[in-house]
């Protein structure tokens, strides 16, 4: 078991550190370019998926796979149980990696905006980057916190939605690619 959880946290730090640097190249060369108003919309989408995926890693850890059992000849169902089996996991990847990264980049996009506004009055600046960044945290725990509650009422709807989401053709086509490129590493 050991072995096991250091493996996994292996592998999460390095795709923690693939995604971070993937987002953070993207938002170092989009934010400064963007207008006011598209700064602001991305500021919240971030902070929208920062809030969605926490609720997914809650819903999973407050879910009891047996709650499951009614839903076992419907689409979804499998992927369910294997979230629901892998709770430390799923945990771990939507509300640290995915919700730490996107908290990150909400910051960045917030200082860029900032910039962007081109405030040549230091105190203003000062002022207003403060503001800015109270924001953005205030928006993002305001979100989680009501997501909390209802992700622990709904755990077991948003995990078979969840479910449903990845067992649709894209996530479905991706899955095989990579069960495919594992055969072929363990045949080599």
């Amino acid at each position: 078991m050991k072995k096991n959880n250091l493996s996994w946290s292996i592998r999460i730090f390095v795709l923690s550190i693939a995604l971070s640097v993937v987002f953070s190249v993207l938002s170092q060369s989009l934010f400064p370019n963007l207008p006011v108003f598209l700064s602001i919309f991305i500021i919240v989408l971030f902070i929208v998926v920062s809030v969605v995926f926490d609720m997914l890693g809650i819903a999973v850890t407050s879910l009891d796979a047996g709650r499951l059992q009614p839903f076992e000849n419907q689409r979804g169902h499998k992927t369910a149980v294997y979230l629901c089996q892998n709770t430390n996991k799923v945990s771990s990847f939507c509300g640290d990696v995915v919700g730490d990264i996107c908290g990150i980049l909400s910051g960045a996009g917030g200082v860029s905006l900032v910039v962007n506004m081109h405030l040549y009055n230091s105190n203003l600046y000062f002022i207003v980057t403060c503001l800015v960044s109270s924001l953005i945290a205030g928006l993002t725990i305001f979100g989680k916190a009501i997501m909390k509650g209802y992700a622990v009422e709904n755990c077991v709807q948003i995990v078979m939605w969840t479910s449903r989401l990845f067992e649709t053709t894209p996530v479905v086509a991706v899955k095989n690619i990579l069960n495919k490129i594992k055969k072929n590493r363990k045949k080599s």
